[in-house]
């Protein structure tokens, strides 16, 4: 349960919590501390990064720890909910399940790729499971089958992974 003061925007695919989280506002302003050229830079995305409590503080530890490089968003889970396809640049603050923010991410490599066509290369940058390609399509097949559901859809061999890899650039202590 979120406290009071934390909105949770709903979608089939993940949370998303607004710059009205507060833990999520102190720290994007200790990053700007230090970080003066980023000022007048856009309100970056607060987020976890799955669709249930476990897989969104599991993937979180894998970020903080250095070892989850990446992630991978449908084309049509982004279009459906009418969010815009991630650029290189773009911050994200990601928290854990409550809300509590965690650390920043900034978006360094987005690419838009078939599902059929992601590479073994890529699912390591995911840092996810044993690393291998077969987890990776085995873990997003079921995954992107939770998200289209909402919209009358099914994933398709076929369908566009939007790749997003990034660098944490800020984490708390």
């Amino acid at each position: 349960m979120l406290p009071n003061n934390l909105k949770r925007e709903n979608s089939p695919k993940q949370t998303t919590i607004s710059m009205k989280n507060a833990s999520a506002r102190n720290m994007w302003g200790d990053y700007l501390d230090n970080h003066l050229e980023y000022a007048f830079a856009g309100e970056p995305k607060v987020t976890h990064l799955s669709d249930n409590e476990q897989d969104a503080n599991r993937k979180l530890k894998l970020v903080l720890s250095g070892k989850k490089r990446a992630t991978s968003h449908s084309l049509l889970g982004l279009q459906n909910r009418k969010e815009p396809l991630p650029k290189i640049g773009d911050f994200t603050i990601l928290t854990d399940w409550d809300g509590k923010a965690k650390c920043i991410v900034r978006t360094v490599a987005v690419r838009l790729k078939p599902f059929f066509a992601i590479r073994a290369s890529y699912a390591r940058l995911e840092g996810e499971g044993d690393e291998s390609l077969e987890y990776w399509k085995q873990t997003h097949w079921d995954y992107y089958t939770r998200e289209l559901e909402a919209f009358g859809r099914i994933p398709r061999e076929s369908m566009i992974v939007v790749c997003e890899v990034f660098e944490k650039v800020f984490q708390r202590n």
